[in-house]
């Protein structure tokens, strides 16, 4: 085994592992953006509803938004791509509700 080819074979492990470290990384973003809006999302209806101050309003963002995280941590991407395709379907068919409703 030549000296080109043990550059070849570590050039390669490199390769796979930034595409491992990327992949993972994206991942990870997206679970934390899904969990910051679901959480910001429950803080504002309960700061409408309860009219709470913003102590309360972070404490329920960073609540929601942790155990989200929590939860999302075990799924894979393409579970969490559906949760989210999910949320928006919910989102814009209370949207409608408050559009229709008189």
């Amino acid at each position: 085994m030549g000296i080109t080819d043990k550059l070849n074979q570590m050039m390669s492990s490199m390769q796979s592992g930034a595409k491992n470290a990327s992949t993972s990384a994206i991942s990870w973003i997206l679970k934390i953006i899904t969990a910051v809006f679901v959480g910001l999302t429950f803080a504002m209806v309960g700061q409408q509803l309860f009219s709470y101050s913003t102590l309360s309003f972070v404490f329920v963002l960073v609540v929601v938004g942790a155990v989200l995280t929590k939860t999302l941590s075990s799924w894979s991407t393409g579970a969490v791509l559906i949760f989210d395709l999910i949320c928006v379907l919910v989102a814009l068919l209370l949207r409608m509700y408050i559009l229709i409703a008189p």
